[in-house]
């Protein structure tokens, strides 16, 4: 299928630059498959549309400081990066970089953190051919500790031009986020509050949690003309003995598994059946003409056109229920992307 098909236009005025005050706030479309019809409702809603049977699965991954920003040693030039991986043999550092310029092996760019109170120097070791840079950090330490001490939020680019301010750190991840790991955030579950979880739970409603650290495979650009040519990374996921249990009681007793958020969709359809504890890497790619085994309904914000998760919702709720479900929310002047309003599709 061309990747064409994915496109549409979006007002730049819709793009959320800011979370709201309140997370549970922010409207929510819910989008009935079964009557094919839509409602305008609020986050704060949701527990109306979830009953004692169903089990709500989230993604626990925490946001990791993953942006790096410093000044070439050699010429003084600004660079920036992304780091998103370690690569433990070798004790490097996978990051996405830009700079003006060709940088060589060896060279050494000196990192500073937000608050400009601490350093640390990296070296080039390698390119790789996925356009990535391997580096060594200066000093023998975790990276988790290095990153705390040295990065920054890694905001989108579309938000403010990807300059954080301070609440980020706070508002760009999510109140149940346990898992370092990740170098954007699920942002479906941005949206949930302690009070709003503790209302789901009080009607009897399960709870359960995935892991799946975001990474390339999650926002990488599709650059073929066909999605069927588009290559994801893969990325870490895994899920406990005790979310299976929860998880497969959901099945026995006819509920539903509500997915918080593309990333736990992924999870979700990469166990095996029945559910069972898992640790691994998923490169699924979601798309025509996949079929779900899982997942019964989706809570997710409006995701970037041309994108593998808008193709995933497209594909979960119906080709064309979701392109009018997304017209119908610029029409109705929602809120998009990672700070935006969300979508509930059941």
């Amino acid at each position: 299928m061309s990747l064409s098909h994915y496109d549409y236009s979006l007002p730049s005025e819709l793009i959320a630059q800011e979370p709201l005050p309140n997370r549970s706030d922010a409207r929510l479309l819910v989008v009935d498959r079964r009557t094919q019809s839509f409602q305008h409702r609020f986050i704060r809603d949701l527990p109306e549309f979830f009953g004692p049977k169903d089990c709500l699965v989230l993604n626990d991954t925490k946001v990791v400081p993953a942006r790096l920003i410093g000044k070439r040693t050699h010429t003084g030039g600004h660079w920036e990066g992304l780091f998103l991986q370690l690569v433990p043999q070798k004790n490097l550092w996978q990051v996405m970089g830009k700079t003006r310029g060709t940088m060589r092996i060896g060279e050494t760019v000196l990192l500073h953190s937000p608050d400009g109170k601490n350093e640390l120097l990296i070296e080039l070791v390698a390119k790789q051919d996925d356009q990535t840079l391997l580096i060594r950090p200066a000093m023998e330490t975790t990276a988790e500790l290095l990153l705390d001490q040295i990065g920054w939020v890694p905001i989108p680019p579309y938000i403010r031009k990807g300059k954080p301010l301070p609440y980020d750190k706070e508002r760009y991840q999510t109140v149940y986020a346990a898992r370092s790991g990740s170098i954007a955030a699920p942002t479906a579950g941005l949206h949930l509050t302690p009070e709003l979880l503790e209302t789901v739970q009080h009607k009897g409603t399960g709870v359960a949690s995935v892991t799946l650290h975001v990474g390339l495979g999650t926002f990488k650009p599709i650059t073929t003309d066909h999605i069927e040519d588009h290559h994801m990374h893969s990325e870490w996921c895994s899920l406990s003995a005790e979310s299976a249990s929860s998880i497969q009681q959901c099945r026995r007793h006819g509920g539903r598994i509500i997915a918080v958020g593309t990333t736990s969709v992924r999870v979700l359809e990469s166990v095996p059946e029945p559910f069972q504890t898992f640790e691994t890497s998923t490169s699924l790619f979601i798309r025509p003409p996949y079929r779900f085994r899982n997942v019964d309904a989706l809570l997710t914000n409006f995701h970037f056109p041309k994108s593998t998760l808008l193709i995933l919702v497209r594909t979960f709720g119906g080709d064309e229920l979701i392109q009018a479900a997304y017209r119908e929310a610029i029409r109705e002047r929602y809120r998009f992307f990672s700070y935006g309003d969300a979508m509930l599709i059941y």
